[in-house]
Order: C-alpha cells, then sequence, then structure tokens
C-alpha cells in the first residue's frame, strides 16, 4: 500500500481549524486502503477550493509508480452526465428535443420501441434490456461493438415494461443517447464532448478511453482476488460508449461541477431539466436525494479495473470525488465516509 501524505500536511497547515477534520479524512482513507481495497484520489471542496485531496495506491503496480491528484481514471457511469449534458446542449440550439421519439433519430425502430423518447432514454424509463446484462457483454467487451451493432442485436427483443412506466437502470440507453449525439451533430461523441463539454471548461485531463492511444498519467486498472491484487480484465472501450467511456481526475470533476451547478455551461431550464428527479429518484445522469436531510446529486461509475463516485450538494456548495483503479465498493463506502466527516457526523 502506497499513501501519497504531502497533500494532506499541506492542507492541514492552511485549514488551520478544519485540520482535525482533515487528519479525520485522511485516516478514514488510510483504513479503506488496506489491502488494496482502495487506489486512488479523493478530492473534497467547497466551492472551488479544495480542502482536502489524498491519493492511495498504484497508478502502475508494476512499475511503482503512484496514483496521484494528477491521475485519469476511467469513470465508468459518471459518463452519463456528460451525455446528458451533450443531449440538452443539442436541444438548447434547436437541433433535437428530449421529448423527441428515438425513431426521429435512430432508423428502423421496432413497432414495440416507437413510443420511446429521449427523455424516457436519459431517465432509464424506457423498458429497453441491459445489454452489459446479457450473455453476449462477455464477447462484447473483447470485440468493442458500435451502438449501432448493438441496437440490431436488441431490437429484435421484447420490451421489459411500457415506455415510461418504471424506472430501471439500464446502460442501453446513455449508448444510444451518444449514438443520438453522433447522427445530430455529425461529430464522433468523443469529440462533441471533448469541443462542447471537456475545452470550454478547462478540463483538460478529461477525454475519451481507447485502448491504444497513448494516454499521458492514465491508470491501470486492477481488482482484489484471493491471490491478491490482479490486473482487470479487458474491455474494448468502444463497447461502453456514452454510457461509460470517459477518463478523467478529480480536479478536472470539480470543475465540472462547478460549471454545471452553477449554470456556466447549461441554460437555465435545461439545468433544470437535467435535476429534476423523475422515477427510482433519477433525473437525467443524476441520482437525487437527500441524505441526513442534504439534497444532493451523485452517482457511482463502475467499468473493469475501476471505480467512482462524484457527489454535489447543492446548499453547502460542496463537492467529494472519489476516483478508484481497483474494482469493488470502495469508492462508494469512501465517499460515505468522507461526508460523514465534513458536516460533523
Amino acid at each position: 500500500m502506497r499513501i501519497c501524505a504531502a497533500a494532506v500536511l499541506s492542507l492541514t497547515l492552511a485549514v488551520g481549524g478544519f485540520a482535525q477534520d482533515v487528519g479525520r479524512m485522511a485516516a478514514a482513507v488510510r483504513a479503506q486502503s488496506e489491502g488494496n481495497r482502495f487506489m486512488g484520489s479523493v478530492l473534497v471542496a467547497q466551492g472551488d477550493k479544495v480542502v482536502f485531496a489524498m491519493s492511495s495506491g498504484w497508478a502502475d503496480a508494476e512499475w511503482e509508480i503512484p496514483d496521484s491528484a494528477t491521475t485519469k481514471f476511467r469513470l465508468g457511469s459518471l459518463t452519463k452526465q456528460f451525455t446528458a449534458a451533450a443531449i440538452l446542449l443539442l436541444e438548447e440550439r434547436g437541433e433535437l428535443h428530449v421529448d423527441d421519439p428515438m425513431d426521429k433519430y435512430i432508423k428502423d425502430v421496432p413497432a414495440a420501441w416507437q413510443a420511446i423518447t429521449l427523455r424516457h432514454l436519459l431517465a432509464h424509463t424506457s423498458g429497453i434490456p441491459d445489454f452489459t446484462a446479457m450473455p453476449v457483454a462477455k464477447e462484447w467487451k473483447v470485440t468493442g461493438p458500435s451502438p449501432s451493432m448493438i441496437f440490431a442485436r436488441l431490437r429484435s427483443l421484447p420490451l421489459e415494461f411500457a415506455p415510461g412506466s418504471k424506472f430501471t437502470y439500464s446502460n442501453t440507453g446513455y449508448v444510444f443517447l451518444g449514438w443520438i449525439v453522433e447522427l445530430v451533430s455529425g461529430q464522433a461523441y468523443r469529440e462533441f464532448v471533448k469541443r462542447n463539454i471537456f475545452e470550454p471548461l478547462g478540463m483538460a485531463d478529461s477525454g475519451y478511453d481507447s485502448n491504444i492511444a497513448v494516454i499521458p498519467r492514465r491508470a491501470s486498472g486492477y481488482n482484489v482476488g484471493s491471490l491478491g491484487l490482479r490486473n482487470a480484465n479487458y474491455i474494448d472501450m468502444r463497447m461502453p460508449h456514452g454510457a461509460g467511456g470517459l477518463y478523467s481526475t478529480t480536479g478536472d470533476l470539480l470543475k465540472w461541477t462547478q460549471a454545471l451547478f452553477k449554470g456556466k455551461l447549461l441554460q437555465p431550464a435545461s439545468l433544470e431539466k437535467m435535476t429534476t428527479p423523475g422515477k427510482g429518484g433519477y433525473a437525467f445522469g443524476l441520482g437525487v436525494g437527500t441524505r441526513n436531510g442534504r439534497r444532493r446529486f451523485a452517482h457511482a461509475g463502475g467499468v473493469d479495473g475501476f471505480s467512482a463516485f462524484l457527489a454535489y450538494f447543492p446548499a453547502s456548495d460542496v463537492t467529494i470525488a472519489v476516483l478508484a483503479n481497483v474494482e469493488g465498493p470502495a469508492s462508494p463506502q469512501l465517499e460515505e465516509k468522507l461526508e460523514a466527516i465534513y458536516f460533523g457526523e
């Protein structure tokens, strides 16, 4: 286990009376890191001011390169909030509407699917089965299917329920949304989020992951088994697309929450749509709820070798970001501990 304590010490000196809480947060990270259950980076910020940051473990265990604040991690399903924002940006430009049927953009939609709107896809209420839970997903992790290939395989399947009647989390819907971004904008999904989100917000350490590109400071992914730390299973990053294909850093995620929730990216009406919960307490790419009376917007992410959690508390303007390059529940568990310590519980 490798702990980066320098950032913690400097922050302790900087924040004075908050030093005791910083010490407790550091202890929580160290405890979660035992046995490599957590390797990664965490950040707690009030507004744009970082009050705690710490890294633990290895970005590359074989070369013993440590994780740091600038390490890039796969986001898994944290990608969904960026995809939702991309759809809303296109709506603001008059190029689509969230209540449009999906067959306005995707051709040869079966009759049973024709009632599905983009809103249903955004809110996980479409009824389309989640392809990641199907046996073919094991094959697709190797072959890297395009959204059109996933659509061709699933279009003959019945819906799990009538569109809009239930909430069931489905990665399929967000792959299709990423595809719609491409069809409407004429740009690859990776290019659209780069040009319209990452570059305008100064998120220089974020992008769409690739199995072949050389990406500086990108972490390798791991899991922990009975024999200890192991390299994670391979996944072709073309597969998760708009449901889980992005990478970022804790610092860039702070830029993201500060821009998104303070209206620097979306117009007020769009942000209202994105943050208004529907069935299952889910909005557009965001879970919405309260914990101990605190309203929060949060989402977890998981993809082979990585886990993530991002939470934002609007009343106190607090962001908690946890990015890990080891599989498992450590990220949401650690976020919960950091949250409790920060709010004095």
